[in-house]
């Protein structure tokens, strides 16, 4: 799924490059160098919803900003209630960035949220509606920050929003599960269109000169 998602997006960019007329077609490096900003840390995304979600995103994040970023280092800090007991804190307040920076011997962290909402179910399952599934439209918003460990401040931050079609949802009671027997089948698409957008300042582009 990942494979071709990204596949699929590369020849469109292509041939809409290549219709735009004549010149040199140039790479253009990353607006962001992070090895600049090693070694970086990264804490699973949050999301409220439940089954794989989080990891799946979180992991398919990291994936993406090393695609043009060289060899870069990245430690992984596991949940944010994880992290957060590590340094023994309750809240990610800048002091809780600064002992895990120093913990860790980070410079910065990564941070997400993925906030899927207005579920759309697209089958009906019981005629009473407790539970509905098979297949959902889902709005999904993901935000990422950048978090300096010396100081606790934000120095970069992106959102994007998506709208996509998954499969094997349910719903019960007004709660949404995505748990799948296939996550990847099922909301792959939908993570990968998500992280491609927040990323764009990670990767190299192309121009016309």
């Amino acid at each position: 799924m990942k494979g071709s998602t990204r596949l699929g997006v590369v020849a469109l960019s292509f041939a809409a490059t290549l219709g735009c007329g004549g010149g040199t077609r140039v790479a253009v490096p990353p607006r962001i160098d992070l090895q600049q900003h090693e070694i970086l840390a990264i804490i699973q995304f949050t999301t409220t919803n439940k089954g794989e979600l989080a990891p799946l995103t979180t992991q398919r994040f990291v994936e993406e900003i090393r695609l043009d970023q060289g060899m870069i280092r990245i430690i992984e800090l596991g949940t944010r209630d994880e992290a957060l007991a590590e340094v023994d804190k309750k809240r990610l307040d800048p002091s809780a960035y600064k002992q895990l920076g120093q913990e860790y011997d980070v410079a910065t962290i990564f941070v997400g949220e993925l906030i899927v909402s207005d579920i759309r179910p697209a089958v009906s399952i019981t005629t009473d509606l407790s539970k509905l599934g098979a297949s959902a439209d889902v709005d999904a918003t993901l935000t990422v920050n950048m978090v300096e460990t010396a100081t606790g401040a934000s120095i970069w931050s992106r959102s994007a929003s998506v709208t996509k079609r998954v499969g094997n949802v349910s719903l019960f009671d007004g709660d949404v599960d995505f748990d799948a027997e296939d996550p990847e089948g099922a909301y792959g698409e939908l993570v990968d269109a998500l992280v491609f957008l927040v990323t764009e300042e990670f990767k190299v582009t192309y121009a016309r000169r």
